[in-house]
Order: structure tokens, then C-alpha cells, then sequence
């Protein structure tokens, strides 16, 4: 097929997705993606969002190339519990009525996180890519950029011509992804590449920090085999393990030019490196106890602490109080945590007006996962409508209605809507002097990193109760295949 065919200049681009925690207890509805990202077919702004980052590599390409570019839903919402049925069909149906509308096309681009779960759906993604292809048929180029957190099942890899991962965690590289998905994608529209893709399971879940080794070194072992002696890509999934789906676990993914036993050898290779490390790569989680003693302990701060039981990024409801209360009990103070969802006290926090001084009851409002309300009295310190944060895209993500509230000298992030700690802006913009403080308390679990490893002197991983908690014994799967390790066949 020759560039100058009219089929061939003709590129679909759309997106769909979330990152799905089948053990949190709030769901995914309609409202989620309203709330978060919602753009119409043609529709989406020049500032990127979660999963927009394809689409905007298509903008800057499409005057050079002379394709057509038809861009279609973008959709997203924070990571929660199971999507409903309703949201995931609705939405689905509206990006694949989008793309019938625009056949015929060449190529189909995809923006999606690769570990939605939707209510009847346990392969969101995989189930999209299949009907993708029953519309656009076997010789049109079918590619899309996936969260390195997937499950990344056999029927994805099946569907699409080329899935490139992000390789960084935290995600500072989506764009740069996003550049290597199109090129690839438009080599093999050319001619000049014919991928072939291997995957091989590590029957393992395995979390990687790539902000320190062993993962740096991996994420540079990784580059350094692309583009060399045939192969195309390389991609690790690490998996995501509070998604109960058959297909959850880290694996390999190498697409090389036209030999299949190439990519074979080379999966099977980084396959047997990563489980040979896989002790080297597990976090080093400590209790709230153990580690608010190691930050106290330190000459300086500030130190951050990363709650990662109540990260909303992976599905907790960010209004939990473990830290806090201990924090409280522990009468520590020159401190700030943050943020912490909780809508009612930011309406209460509102009225009162800055400057007030009264009871509080704050968090513990979702489910047993998130603890017992916290009362205790706060002055208001500042007070933001409508306020965002920068995201690791640059982008701005938004925390609603958000008030900074004083309690016991600790500063308090109070938020209207659900998000994770990814910016020191989300303190900064309010007042609270982060470089005064001997602990900050984030809740996240690794985006944090990139922003606040700039001010930090330490930063330590704090495991626990919790909706996402890494003690992943503690949930009961029922669809995982196990053993996968740590996960014993007994959990």
C-alpha cells in the first residue's frame, strides 16, 4: 500500500482506559471518567492528558507525513475499583462507533492503561483490540500505547500489530513512548519493518522502581537492545496486583523484524534475568511505626514518606487515616501529609473561612480500609477552588476544592476530588513551606518521586492497611493463577 493511496493517509487515533483495583470498594462509573477525562471525537484539547500522548505525536507528525489524522473519544478515570458494566460498554461503543465512522483507514492508534476491569470484562483492552480488528480487518496497522502496570494478555498482542509499554515508573516517559509507537507504526505502513512479536509470562509480580537499581540499569539494557540486530522493542509489564484477572503478572514483550525465534530467545532471556533478580527488585517496605522512627531518627528533613496502602493511584480512596493517627498519637509535629481525599471536610473548611479554628472529623469515610475518623481541631490555613497539580506529563490534573488545614502541627492537603501526590505544587500553592518540614507524608506510590525526590533528603516506602496495600497476601484471589511470586497457591 503506497503513502499516496487515500486508505493509506487516513489515521484513527482514540483512547479508553483506567487502571482497575478489583479489591477497592469504589467503583468505576460513568461519572469517574466525566470527572477525570472526557473529550468528545475531535474534541480534545492541545494540553495532553492521561493517555493522550500518542495523539499529540500524531499532531506534530501529521503536516511532514500528509496523513489524514480523525481523532476520536479520549476517555479516562482514576484508578478505582471495578468499572461498571454500563460506563465500559457505553464508552467502548462510542470510540468503536468513532472509528467506523472514519473507515476507511490505514492505521489505528490507541491511547489505553492495559489493566481496566470492567464488570463481565476481565480483558478491557484485549476485548477492544478484538473488536478494533473485526472493523478495520487483518492488513490495516492496529498499535497502541500501554501503562507498564498492565495485564498483558496474549489476546492484546494477538490483536495489535505493535503495544509499546512506558519503560519508566514513574511514568516520566510517556511521550517519549508515545514518538516510539508512531515511528514504528509508520515504518511498518511504509515497508520498512514487518514486527513480530514474543511474550513470555515470568509467572511472577514483580513492582520496578527504575529511579534506582537494579531498575536503571534494566530500563538501560532495554534501550540499548532496540533498534540493533532486528529487534524493534522491548517492553516489560510489571503487572498490576490488586487486578484478580487470569492474565495479572510481570512479562516480557519483545516485537524483532520478521524472526520469531529472535524474539523468542531475546524474551526468554530478559524473562530468566528479571526472576533470577527478583529479590533485588522488591520494595522495601516499613511499618508507619518503623518508618515515622527512621525519619525522626535522621539529622535533617525533609524526609518524605509515601503511604502506599492509600494510593489513589492504584485504586485506594486516598481518605484513609493509619499515618495520621499515628502521627497524631506520636504528637509529631513540623509535619504535612496530603492529599487526603475528603470533600465533606473541604466544604466544612470552606464555610468556616481561613483563619478558623474548629473540630474537624476527617477521613476514614469509604470503608474499614481507610481506618476510623480522625477528630481533632484544625485551623484553616488556606483555601483553593477549582485547583490542579502538574502531573508527570507536565499536564494539569485536577484536586477539585482543596483546603490546607493545621492539626497538632501537622499540615493537612484536604481534597473534593481523588488523586495521588505527583507534584510539590499540590502543597506549595497553598502556602505550606515543604523545606520547613522534617516529614511529608504522600499519598502514592511511586509517582511521587519524580517532584519530590528534588526537596527530599530521604524517602522511605511505608506498607500497612489498606486498599492498595503491598502485602498482597492479605487479599483472596480468585482468578490469578498461582503460585506467582510472592504470591503463594495458598493466598
Amino acid at each position: 500500500m503506497k503513502p499516496s493511496d487515500t486508505k493509506a493517509a487516513r489515521i484513527f487515533f482514540a483512547a479508553l482506559g483506567t487502571e482497575t483495583n478489583t479489591f477497592a470498594p469504589l467503583p468505576t462509573g460513568l461519572n469517574s471518567f466525566l470527572e477525570r477525562d472526557y473529550y468528545r471525537a475531535g474534541s480534545h484539547p492541545a494540553k495532553p492528558s492521561f493517555l493522550s500522548a500518542p495523539l499529540h505525536v500524531l499532531r506534530e507528525r501529521q503536516a511532514g507525513q500528509g496523513f489524514e489524522l480523525i481523532e476520536g473519544l479520549i476517555a479516562s478515570a482514576q484508578p478505582s475499583g471495578t468499572t461498571t458494566r454500563v460506563a465500559y460498554e457505553t464508552l467502548r461503543d462510542e470510540l468503536l462507533d468513532g472509528l467506523r465512522s472514519a473507515m476507511p483507514v490505514s492505521m489505528v492508534v490507541l491511547g489505553m492503561h492495559g489493566a481496566m476491569v470492567a464488570d463481565g470484562y476481565d480483558d478491557c483492552e484485549g476485548d477492544i483490540l478484538t473488536r478494533v480488528r473485526e472493523i478495520v480487518g487483518p492488513d490495516v496497522i492496529v498499535g497502541a500505547e500501554l501503562d507498564l502496570h498492565a495485564h498483558l494478555s496474549p489476546t492484546m498482542v494477538h490483536k495489535a500489530n505493535l503495544l509499546v509499554l512506558y519503560k519508566e515508573y514513574p511514568h516520566t516517559d510517556t511521550l517519549a513512548r508515545a514518538h516510539e509507537l508512531v515511528d514504528l507504526c509508520l515504518d511498518m505502513q511504509a515497508g520498512k519493518i514487518q514486527p513480530v512479536a514474543a511474550l513470555v509470562d515470568c509467572q511472577m509480580i514483580v513492582p520496578i522502581h527504575t529511579t534506582r537499581e537494579p531498575g536503571k540499569s534494566i530500563v538501560q539494557r532495554l534501550q540499548a537492545l532496540e533498534g540493533k540486530d532486528g529487534i524493534l522493542s522491548v517492553s516489560i509489564a510489571h503487572g498490576f496486583a490488586t487486578g484478580d484477572v487470569p492474565d495479572m503478572g510481570t512479562k516480557v514483550l519483545v516485537y524483532s523484524d520478521g524472526d520469531a525465534a529472535k524474539a523468542q530467545a531475546l524474551s526468554r532471556l530478559l524473562a530468566d534475568e528479571l526472576i533470577a533478580m527478583r529479590e533485588q527488585l522488591k520494595i522495601p517496605f516499613r511499618s508507619i511505626d518503623q518508618a515515622l522512627d527512621e525519619a525522626l531518627a535522621m539529622p535533617a528533613g525533609p524526609i518524605v514518606l509515601a503511604d502506599r496502602p492509600d494510593n489513589p493511584g492504584s485504586g485506594a480512596a486516598g481518605d484513609s487515616t493509619f499515618m495520621l493517627r499515628r502521627m497524631l498519637d506520636r504528637k509529631i509535629v513540623d509535619a504535612a501529609l496530603g492529599p487526603l481525599w475528603d470533600p465533606m471536610a473541604v466544604k466544612i473548611a470552606f464555610d468556616a473561612g481561613t483563619g478558623a479554628s474548629l473540630m474537624m472529623r476527617l477521613g476514614g469515610k469509604t470503608s474499614i480500609l481507610s481506618g476510623d475518623p480522625v477528630d481533632v481541631l484544625c485551623q484553616v490555613l488556606a483555601l483553593k477552588e477549582n485547583m490542579t497539580m502538574t502531573g508527570l506529563s507536565g499536564g494539569k490534573t485536577s484536586l477539585g476544592n482543596c483546603a490546607l488545614v493545621r492539626a497538632e502541627g501537622i499540615d493537612i492537603v484536604l481534597s473534593s476530588n481523588r488523586n495521588q501526590a505527583m507534584n510539590i505544587d499540590l502543597f506549595t500553592q497553598l502556602g505550606c513551606a515543604l523545606d520547613e518540614k522534617k516529614i511529608i507524608v504522600v499519598k502514592s506510590a511511586q509517582h511521587f518521586y519524580a517532584s519530590f525526590s528534588t526537596i527530599a533528603k530521604a524517602v522511605i516506602y511505608v506498607g500497612g492497611q489498606g486498599a492498595a496495600t503491598p502485602d498482597w497476601d492479605t487479599f483472596t484471589y480468585k482468578k490469578v493463577q498461582l503460585p506467582r511470586w510472592p504470591l503463594k497457591a495458598s493466598a
